[in-house]
C-alpha cells in the first residue's frame, strides 16, 4: 500500500504510539466524566447537615447509600413495659437482684434481665446463684446507665428523646468495641516529654499526635483535677506565662479534637466555627453537647469504670498497666453522629432511665 522506501523508514525509526494514545485517553475519559458531573449532578447522592452560617463551608456531609445502612439498629432487642397494677409487689432485695431494679415488678425485671442478656451477649447475666464477676459488673452498669439517662440529659437527649442502655455500647458483646487501656509513655527511654508522638498507635489514629490525650484528658490526677484543654497561645513569640499550654498541650488537643471526629464521623467545623475557629464565644451548638459529653465520660468513669479494677480477672485488663477497660466517645457513637443513628433506645425502658426514683410508666397506660 506504501512505498518500500516509507516501509523501510518507519522499520528503522520505530516510534511508540501507544503511550500518547493511553494518556489522551485518560484525558479524554476524566474530562467527559467532570463534564458528566456537573451536567448532571453528584452520580451518589449526599446529605448534609449545616453546622454554621451559609457560605462558610460549615457543614457535615454523608452519602445516602451510607446512611441506609446501620445493621446495629435491626438489631436492638426492645419490648413494652407490664404497667404495674396498684399495690404491685416489687422484687425488693430478693436474691441476686441489683438494688438499683428492686423497685420493679417481677414481670417487668424479669423482661428487662431478658434484654440485657440479648444487649451483652452474656446468656447467665444476673442469673440467680451467679456471683460472677459479669454479675458484679451489671450492678455497676445498672446505676451507671441509670445515672446518665437522668443526669446527663443535655448530652444524651440533646436533640429529642435517644437515651442509652447497654445496647448502646455493647451491641451484643460481652466487651464493647472501642474500649482503651493507658499506653504512656510509648517511650520510657526519654525524659521529660515521653515521645508519645512519632510513634504511631491505634490510640493515635494511627497518626504521630500524642497517643495519652485520653488518659491525660478523662482521668483526674492525684489531686483530682482535670488537664486543660487548650492549644499554644495564636501570636508568634508571646510571652508565655505559668500554666500556658505549650506546643506540647497543643498537640494533645489536636490528637482529642482528631478522636472527636472519628468517634463521631464529622469535621472540625461541626463544632467551631470556621472563621472564627478559636473563639469560643462563636461555636456551633454542638460545641456545648460535646463539652457536656466530656464531663459526662470524666464522672462515668471515676464513679463506675476505674471502680471495677479489683473486680475484673486479668484477662480483662489492659496490656500494659494491667488497668480496667475504659469507656470514651467512640464506645457509645462507634463513627456516626447520634450512637445507632439516634435510636431511640430508652422510651420503651424506664427502669433505667432514673437512677433515684420509681421507674414512670404514664406514658403506657
Amino acid at each position: 500500500m506504501f512505498p518500500k522506501w516509507f516501509d523501510n523508514w518507519n522499520k528503522d525509526n520505530p516510534t511508540n504510539i501507544f503511550g500518547p494514545a493511553i494518556a489522551v485517553g485518560v484525558a479524554g475519559s476524566a474530562v467527559f466524566v467532570a463534564a458528566m458531573i456537573v451536567g448532571f449532578g453528584q452520580p451518589f447522592p449526599t446529605e448534609s447537615q449545616q453546622t454554621g452560617p451559609r457560605g462558610t463551608g460549615m457543614h457535615v456531609q454523608e452519602f445516602v447509600s451510607d446512611l441506609a445502612v446501620y445493621p446495629d439498629v435491626e438489631g436492638f432487642f426492645t419490648s413494652e413495659p407490664i404497667v404495674p397494677a396498684e399495690g404491685a409487689a416489687m422484687m425488693g432485695s430478693a436474691d441476686g437482684v441489683p438494688p438499683a431494679l428492686a423497685n420493679l415488678t417481677p414481670e417487668n425485671y424479669e423482661r428487662l434481665v431478658t434484654a440485657m442478656r440479648d444487649w451483652t451477649g452474656i446468656p447467665d447475666l444476673l442469673e440467680p446463684g451467679n456471683d460472677s464477676y459479669q454479675t458484679q459488673v451489671a450492678y455497676s452498669m445498672i446505676e451507671m446507665t441509670q445515672n446518665i439517662n437522668q443526669n446527663w440529659i443535655g448530652h444524651v437527649q440533646a436533640n429529642a428523646e435517644v437515651g442509652v442502655t447497654c445496647y448502646t455500647c455493647h451491641r451484643g458483646q460481652a466487651v464493647p468495641n472501642n474500649v482503651w487501656f493507658k499506653v504512656s509513655p510509648v517511650n520510657s527511654n526519654v525524659a521529660g516529654w515521653s515521645a508519645n508522638q512519632n510513634r504511631v498507635t491505634m490510640v493515635s489514629n494511627f497518626t504521630s499526635l500524642p497517643s495519652d490525650y485520653l488518659e491525660t484528658y478523662l482521668l483526674a490526677d492525684e489531686n483530682g483535677n482535670y488537664a486543660n484543654i487548650g492549644v499554644h497561645d495564636l501570636e508568634s513569640r508571646v510571652q508565655q506565662q505559668p500554666g500556658d499550654p505549650l506546643i506540647q498541650q497543643a498537640e494533645r488537643t489536636y490528637a482529642f479534637m482528631n478522636y472527636f471526629a472519628n468517634s463521631l464521623g464529622v469535621n472540625c467545623v461541626f463544632c467551631h466555627n470556621s472563621r472564627a475557629f478559636y473563639d469560643p464565644g462563636q461555636v456551633t451548638p454542638q460545641w456545648a453537647t460535646a463539652s457536656l459529653g466530656i464531663a459526662m465520660v470524666q464522672e462515668t468513669l471515676e464513679l463506675y469504670i476505674l471502680p471495677l479494677q479489683d473486680v475484673l480477672p486479668a484477662e480483662r485488663l489492659g496490656p500494659v498497666y494491667a488497668d480496667v477497660p475504659k469507656l470514651a466517645c467512640r464506645t457509645c457513637h462507634q463513627g456516626e453522629q447520634q450512637p445507632l443513628n439516634g435510636l431511640n433506645v430508652i422510651r420503651n425502658w424506664p427502669e433505667l432511665a432514673v437512677l433515684d426514683g420509681a421507674p414512670d410508666y404514664s406514658a403506657f397506660e
